[in-house]
């Protein structure tokens, strides 16, 4: 059997870690970085957009799988976007990758629709940010949900998620924390 690809992007995934470890904060980058990349070149995405850049790592990520695509990355914490933008400068994205500085919902209505991917990774998700990236989402688009585990809110976007009306959804990951979903 082959052994997986190192990931391209490890390094800033450890100084997102060792970030957090440092300041107390709440970033945390998202497992598989790989996957994500994976994901992105299965549904030929050209554009992506995902909420909670923290460090950059996901984003660069999405770019990576995705040569050809262009990604729009929200966070709302002024030192996490000054690091991304670092992060995603030094592997030479910058002209690919955007990270906005914002609220997620206001930032959102900026955008305009026909997005191929969606990636939500911000903390707990939220019906009306869910339903904001329903809308930027081309039918057909996926959508990546992780932080499912964590209760609240996240459990009205996971009921969500599976009523077969909006989305195909399957979840993924040991704990069953992330959905990959498809827009009907």
């Amino acid at each position: 059997m082959n052994k997986p690809p190192a990931d391209p992007f490890a390094e800033v995934r450890k100084a997102t870690n060792q970030h957090r470890a440092r300041h107390g904060c709440g970033t945390y980058p998202y497992d598989n970085g790989p996957l994500l990349s994976v994901l992105a070149a299965a549904v030929q995405a050209r554009r992506i957009v995902e909420l909670g850049t923290a460090l950059g790592y996901t984003a660069l990520s999405f770019a990576y799988g995705a040569p050809d695509s262009t990604v729009d990355s929200v966070e709302r914490d002024p030192e996490h976007v000054r690091l991304a933008r670092d992060h995603i400068a030094v592997a030479a994205l910058d002209h690919r990758i955007t990270v906005h500085e914002g609220d997620f919902a206001k930032v959102l209505l900026m955008l305009d629709p026909g997005y191929d991917l969606a990636f939500f990774d911000g903390h707990a998700p939220l019906p009306v940010l869910h339903t904001a990236l329903r809308k930027l989402l081309r039918t057909g688009g996926m959508l990546i949900t992780a932080n499912l585990s964590h209760g609240g809110t996240a459990d009205a976007v996971s009921r969500a998620l599976f009523d077969g009306k909006s989305w195909r959804s399957a979840l993924v990951g040991e704990e069953g924390e992330t959905a990959i979903s498809v827009k009907l």
